[in-house]
């Protein structure tokens, strides 16, 4: 479909689940999707042409697949198949990735032969961490759908001198994998992809590598609210490389990955409300960036001074310090680092204006988050926390603005 019949449809989704009393939400469990993809399908983005989907839609609708769509086929369509240019759902194609074991065929058949070099692989890694960091998680789940088992099965074939290359490239993969799900807040999946992250990173004997996964898996354990495993992870690895990133001679990815996990570790204490330990770790992390002198981005990290500030946002935020989050924000320019942890930043800072009843500043906020990090604004649970709270405070007064991004976030109810 050209745009603006693609437009047309998703209203047309929009004003049946509408007339049927759906949130997005409720319609998007009907029929086996996330609220999010449903979201992209009714404001145009998303497209839906394969007939089983349509399906679906309309039986959630209670209405004909002809009457969604009247172009649509009547007939039964041959099976679907994946088109280059057409992306999956967020990131289901990418759970069912880490579903059962991800190279079969390896096992079953010796004959089989990598299809790219290491060069060109690390090439794919890359492009998947920058669609990671610009929150385009359906890109980033179509072309996961092909790395991941192409790198599994170079793990297993290529040159044995080659392997351990793979491996890293593998275990980077699985880390992008785990953060992704970590902002989609799909945690038992994020949990799955950093524990094979770190099963990669200990065959290629990368020690770091084996550290980040770490972080990647605390992060999964802090969405999931289990807190005790985070810590016992993220203390167990700073633990082990304290001695190193102490020493004078500390590489810059020694310490990006020691600030990393004392950040996780304020993360963790903050979500607990401990506030003598959080500002503990908050300051260790500070202490650390102050020696590495500027931003970097260590395993896709972002660990540096301006990112040190901006978990001390959102962890003021999550203990209820509102003023002293807006303090911190304020001296905070962070147009060098991703989108993504620019958008975090705004996001926070929303959550803390929301937190001193100063809604227009904090629609303002979500508004500019969602322009950098749509997906990103739309299915954090916080922000969409403070989405519904700011609806909820405006009642009748609610602005045509703020009922338009509760309805894009799903955060009407």
């Amino acid at each position: 479909m050209s745009e603006t019949p693609q437009r047309a449809f998703g209203k047309r989704v929009a004003d049946l689940r509408t007339a049927r009393g759906l949130t997005q939400s409720q319609l998007a469990n009907q029929i086996g999707r996330t609220a999010s993809w449903l979201s992209q399908v009714e404001r145009g983005v998303q497209p839906v042409s394969r007939l089983d989907v349509l399906q679906l839609l309309a039986d959630g609708l209670g209405v004909s697949v002809q009457a969604l769509r009247p172009d649509a086929p009547s007939r039964p369509a041959a099976p679907p198949t994946v088109d280059a240019d057409q992306e999956p759902n967020d990131l289901d194609g990418a759970r069912l990735l880490i579903s059962g074991h991800p190279a079969l065929d390896v096992l079953l058949d010796d004959s089989v032969v990598p299809t790219r070099g290491l060069s060109d692989l690390d090439a794919a890694v890359v492009e998947i961490w920058e669609l990671m960091h610009a929150a385009r998680f359906s890109q980033l789940s179509l072309r996961l759908s092909e790395l991941v088992p192409e790198l599994e099965r170079a793990c297993r074939t290529l040159p044995v001198a080659e392997q351990a290359e793979a491996q890293v490239l593998l275990a980077r993969t699985y880390q992008a994998l785990s953060a992704a799900f970590v902002r989609q807040n799909e945690a038992d999946a994020a949990w799955v992809a950093a524990d094979r992250s770190i099963r990669a990173a200990e065959q290629s004997g990368r020690p770091l590598d084996v550290l980040a996964g770490s972080f990647r898996l605390a992060q999964a354990f802090v969405r999931l609210r289990r807190l005790d495993q985070a810590e016992h992870t993220a203390r167990t690895a700073v633990n082990a490389v304290r001695q190193r990133a102490a020493a004078a001679t500390a590489s810059p990815e020694e310490l990006s990955v020691a600030g990393s996990l004392h950040l996780v570790l304020g993360l963790v204490y903050a979500r607990a409300g401990d506030r003598a330990a959080t500002r503990n770790e908050i300051n260790s992390a500070r202490e650390i960036a102050v020696r590495l002198g500027e931003d970097r981005n260590d395993f896709n990290l972002e660990f540096g001074p301006t990112n040190v500030e901006i978990q001390a946002v959102s962890a003021a935020v999550d203990l209820g310090d509102a003023g002293e989050a807006l303090d911190i924000g304020e001296a905070i320019d962070a147009s060098n680092l991703s989108a993504e942890r620019q958008a975090r930043l705004l996001m926070d800072l929303g959550r803390a204006h929301a937190q001193r009843r100063h809604p227009g500043e904090a629609l303002e906020c979500l508004l500019q988050a969602e322009l950098l990090a749509p997906e990103t604004v739309r299915t954090h649970v916080a922000a969409r926390g403070t989405i519904r709270e700011l609806v909820l405070i405006a009642g009748r007064t609610a602005s045509p603005e703020l009922l338009a991004l509760a309805e894009r976030a799903d955060a009407t109810g």
